[in-house]
């Protein structure tokens, strides 16, 4: 989302503390969206999953974001003496007014869902629908509830906040799927840093993760509620999940495979969830043309070298391999789509940087020893979320299949495009390309 097309962040003041919001689309309900710690209104729309994601509520909702007290672009609140949970509910009940909502849906997750659970229950007549994602009734074990966290895990988890928070080490904890991805890493890591400082945010996890206890309030809950866990999240159980959706009377559980915690693409699913229980249907995206310019590679004889160097030194060989092509993506711009287990998927929005590339990573990955070979095709294809599909990106793969060893091969289409630019080419010839309609005249690119 460009710098123009960003909501415009607005205040509210909540005694003496101002509370951030936006208010995003059009849609027929309210939807009051709180993040929790670690959130921050301005900068969210930094982070494509994350921008992604606020875009897709948007698209069936009024969707009302804000900040609570104590992260992001809302005040700090003191590491000492925080607010109340019922303070912290204030912020909602202000938001709402000043956007205007008499009776909005409310989805929390984190340390800000007990916040809603407890408005909720005081003020019924302002709440459509509850949604609580990876969410606590309460943190700490007790004898009567003995699925929560132990005092010596609690003290350990918050040394490590402090120690941790806003690392690419910490940010891999808390979001696993991408942890194979050190540039979203880094990209979530500043924005944790951003949104608050490790000794505020482990302050403000020890105050909730020993002072929350919503149990009472939950028979209290009277508008339906959905509950999402993420079923192998290390840092919230899904046995929490489980017990919130037990105790609120009529609330649908629903459990999430991975363990993210974060702005991930993992928020797609959520996202679906959210539409379905809204509105009563998921919606269907329209699928988006763009014209890029893909990019395939793969190892060359990855069977026979896997064999030969065992699992364990094959499974290093390949993060040297991953680390090296990502490093050289994010230098000349391209957008790491898939992998397929020894090679990449990507594209470009020039052809030319695709061609540069591919050379570029040639040239690291044989440092390692490992031999590829690169196809590159550029055509209109279909953009579903975070993957591209359509025939441009066959042409791309069965292109790549017929590339030799240290060889980037291109379609005519790609050499048309960048004449002018100093690249130079040696015809390879023509062919033609299974399940693809024609004759085809491939081209070698002279590194």
């Amino acid at each position: 989302m460009g710098a123009s097309d960003r909501p415009v962040t607005q205040y509210v003041t909540v005694g003496d503390h101002d509370v951030a919001y936006q208010v995003v689309g059009s849609g027929p309900v309210d939807l009051l969206y709180c993040h929790g710690l670690g959130s921050h209104v301005e900068l969210v729309w930094d982070l494509p999953p994350a921008a992604a994601f606020l875009t897709r509520l948007a698209s069936f909702a009024r969707l009302i974001f804000f900040d609570r007290r104590g992260t992001g672009a809302s005040d700090a609140v003191s590491r000492t003496d925080p607010p109340t949970w019922e303070t912290w509910a204030e912020d909602m009940g202000a938001v709402l007014n000043a956007a205007g909502s008499r009776r909005a849906a409310i989805f929390a997750s984190l340390d800000a869902a007990p916040i809603a659970t407890l408005f909720t229950a005081m003020h019924p007549d302002r709440v459509s629908e509850l949604i609580l994602l990876n969410a606590s009734a309460r943190f700490l074990a007790s004898e009567d509830y003995p699925i929560g966290v132990p005092e010596e895990v609690m003290a350990t988890l918050i040394e490590m906040i402090q120690a941790g928070w806003g690392t690419p080490e910490m940010t891999a904890l808390q979001n696993p799927s991408i942890a194979h991805d050190p540039a979203l890493l880094n990209q979530l890591a500043s924005f944790a840093r951003a949104a608050c400082t490790p000794r505020a945010t482990a302050a403000q996890y020890d105050y909730m993760g020993r002072s929350v206890d919503i149990r009472p309030v939950l028979p209290l809950i009277q508008a339906p509620t959905l509950v999402l866990g993420a079923t192998q999240c290390p840092f919230v159980p899904i046995e929490q999940a489980r017990y919130l959706a037990e105790h609120i009377d009529g609330a649908k559980l629903v459990e999430l495979d991975g363990g993210d915690i974060g702005f991930t693409p993992a928020l797609s699913v959520v996202a679906d969830e959210v539409a379905e229980f809204l509105t009563g249907e998921r919606p269907i995206l329209e699928a988006e043309r763009i014209l890029t310019t893909i990019f395939f590679s793969d190892i060359v004889g990855s069977t026979e070298r896997a064999a030969s160097l065992g699992d364990r030194a094959w499974r290093t060989l390949l993060d040297s391999h991953d680390e090296e092509v990502r490093a050289q993506l994010r230098r000349f711009r391209g957008q790491e789509i898939n992998t397929t287990g020894d090679g990449f998927v990507a594209s470009f929005d020039g052809p030319a940087r695709s061609i540069k590339c591919a050379h570029s990573i040639l040239e690291a990955t044989g440092t390692l020893g490992v031999d590829l070979r690169v196809g590159l095709h550029t055509g209109e294809c279909e953009v579903r979320g975070e993957d591209l599909g359509g025939l441009a990106v066959h042409i791309a793969a069965r292109v790549g299949a017929l590339a030799a060893p240290r060889q980037v091969l291109v379609s005519s289409t790609v050499k048309d495009l960048v004449v002018g630019s100093g690249i130079e080419f040696d015809e390879w010839g023509e062919c033609e390309l299974k399940g693809v309609p024609g004759s085809w005249k491939l081209f070698s690119a002279v590194g």
